[in-house]
């Protein structure tokens, strides 16, 4: 059955000014990971991302058809409007980010988490330690938490996120940070372990120039807009949603 992908609840957010984009080969989620990212908020309308091809076309005399191929790609320009939030971060940096040449990350986090994974497991006394999930089907870097009818060992906490690393079909590590060390355990452990998985939603990156930052106005029963328009000057790096059932 088709599924719907609504805008609703989506998040978009502006990190620091960048002295060179990269090449595009060169691109992908890692660059954005120690970002300082801040959600520009009143998002009201999202504007359009993602490539298309410049149409280069040629006459031909003889032949009395126009030929046609594709140029280069362009991935767009993203027209947003926000609500006005005169104290909002987001929107003081978006204003600021206006009034330079320089090309800043963006992020967009879409609403759209599957529902989350949940299972007993149990955790070795080790360094590091490992739990052990039959067919977990979890991919490193999914984040994960953990909870108990009794005692965690030392070194996990209850209620903390935690990220998948060293996943085999049944056993996994985690570290506190994606990528990171696998965390070791110690001291004792009882009762009933159970993980629960912290799905994410569809993410997206870009590198682009903010364009405007201009009020729109209206009539009388219309609100004032903030209209921050940015030309998206890299592909679309899209992190497809993660830790779900």
């Amino acid at each position: 059955m088709p599924q719907l992908y609504p805008v609703a609840g989506a998040k978009i957010y502006l990190g620091p000014a960048i002295t060179v984009v990269p090449d595009d080969a060169d691109i992908d989620a890692t660059d954005f990971a120690s970002v300082s990212f801040t959600e520009i908020k009143g998002w009201q309308t999202m504007g359009a991302i993602g490539d298309a091809a410049t149409l280069i076309s040629e006459d031909v005399i003889s032949s009395g058809r126009t030929l046609k191929a594709k140029g280069t790609r362009n991935a767009g320009s993203m027209q947003n409007n926000f609500i006005i939030l005169p104290n909002d971060p987001g929107q003081i940096a978006l204003i600021a980010a206006e009034s330079t040449d320089y090309n800043y990350p963006f992020k967009i986090a879409f609403d759209d988490a599957p529902p989350a994974k949940v299972s007993p497991v149990t955790v070795t006394i080790a360094t590091p330690g490992v739990f052990t999930w039959t067919a977990h089907g979890l991919t490193d870097g999914t984040p994960i938490k953990f909870s108990t009818t009794g005692a965690l060992p030392t070194g996990i906490t209850a209620g903390t996120t935690y990220y998948v690393v060293g996943s085999t079909a049944n056993t996994f590590s985690v570290a506190a940070t994606p990528g990171g060390s696998a965390i070791a355990t110690s001291g004792t452990q009882n009762g009933t372990h159970t993980a629960t998985t912290v799905p994410t939603g569809t993410v997206k990156y870009f590198y682009a120039i903010v364009m405007t930052a201009q009020e729109n106005g209206g009539g009388a029963n219309t609100a004032r807009l903030l209209q921050g328009n940015v030309e998206i000057n890299s592909p679309v790096i899209t992190v497809a949603p993660i830790g779900g059932a």
